[in-house]
């Protein structure tokens, strides 16, 4: 782990096989060590360089002086009564922006939601928010900072560590967590490709989901990539009025150019967009939205997530169940796939759209999660 003169070394946690190639050959180190220490820290998941049996000594011991691996700090854990952790996570003041160094450690939140074969944990890519979607509570931080490669990877690596004994065969990633992942498209996909990488942390591309509020550049681009995870589209209401006054981003990215990006998306034989439409009482719940919604999403292999909104200090409601389950029988009835999402984790605000850095009545010891 790194120490407190970290900031004094190269962080190698979010490097890629390439550059921890060229770091040990700066170092007048043969390639291929690069490759090891790739598979022992991801992997492996080895966060202390003299557990990297497979390096010589000498060679371990010289990253210890040289290098550091700057894994995110756990400040706090909420636990939830259905198991959910919310972890509050400091990242390193070494940490660059593009501004300079960050002279004091950022905090942002992940999510740890066991399950009875899995695990789901959902990270953040930036510490707060710029796009400033009203019904979310992450919205009121404003834009902190972007996230690097290595705080977003360390994320998963903290998590899956801290709950090492209780770990199910399979993870499951979402990019749901604070920020706008498409607004920080160059560290994201660095972190992607690392968790998606079967010689690294190995998480299958069907178990990884990243969510956008719609940038459309973004998603264009992420069409083109090799490797990248599920899509999914927040959505949130039926017409560009109605989405304008909850989502400002729609005013430069309207649902018609947002649409047509979904069109030309590439999709593989096994997947279809999801769209999320979180439910607001009274606003964009009635039957007649989800009609348009049916319209919005015709001619397009999708599914949709409704997922109730989760109560904040905002001034929005909850949709009574009878609304919810009428405006999920519209869809189903017109053929659209759709599921009910009830957001685990509410009672220690760990919930989708809770994430603003709000301390819970749950005592700073117990553990914490989200949905």
């Amino acid at each position: 782990m790194a120490s407190q003169d970290s900031n004094t070394r190269v962080n190698l946690l979010g490097k890629s096989l390439e550059e921890l190639r060229g770091f040990v050959e700066s170092l007048e180190e043969p390639a291929y060590r690069g490759a090891q220490i790739y598979h022992a820290l991801y992997a492996e998941r080895r966060f202390d360089f003299a557990a990297m049996s497979n390096l010589p000594a000498a060679l371990r011991e010289r990253l210890a002086r040289e290098a550091s691996i700057a894994l995110p700090r756990i400040l706090r854990r909420h636990r939830s009564q259905d198991g959910t952790v919310r972890y509050v996570l400091a990242l390193e003041a070494e940490a660059s922006a593009p501004t300079g160094p960050i002279r004091k450690p950022t905090t942002i939140e992940t999510v740890f939601m066991p399950e009875e074969n899995r695990q789901t944990i959902c990270i953040s890519t930036q510490a707060g928010c710029a796009v400033d979607c009203h019904f979310c509570l992450t919205a009121t931080l404003g834009l902190i900072r972007n996230l690097g490669a290595g705080e977003i990877v360390g994320q998963v690596l903290a998590a899956l560590e801290d709950n090492r004994p209780a770990l199910k065969p399979r993870t499951n990633i979402v990019l749901m967590g604070q920020g706008e992942p498409l607004l920080n498209y160059e560290p994201v996909m660095g972190a992607v490709r690392i968790l998606l990488d079967p010689h690294a942390i190995a998480i299958s591309p069907k178990h990884a989901t990243l969510s956008t509020s719609g940038i459309v550049p973004g998603i264009e681009r992420l069409a083109r990539e090799k490797v990248r995870p599920k899509l999914a589209i927040s959505l949130n209401a039926s017409s560009d009025e109605q989405r304008d006054r909850i989502m400002p981003i729609n005013r430069k990215y309207p649902l018609k150019k947002l649409l047509e990006a979904c069109h030309r998306y590439p999709l593989r034989p096994w997947e279809r967009l999801t769209f999320e439409y979180v439910l607001l009482g009274g606003f964009n719940d009635s039957p007649d939205d989800a009609r348009r919604v049916v319209r919005l999403l015709s001619n397009l292999r999708a599914k949709v997530n409704l997922i109730p909104w989760n109560p904040g200090d905002l001034p929005y409601e909850k949709p009574s169940e009878a609304r919810t389950e009428e405006f999920r029988r519209i869809l189903a009835d017109k053929g659209v796939p759709v599921f009910v999402r009830y957001s685990r984790g509410q009672d220690v605000m760990a919930a989708c759209g809770q994430l603003a850095l709000l301390e819970s009545a749950a005592p700073s010891s117990s553990l914490a999660q989200i949905s």
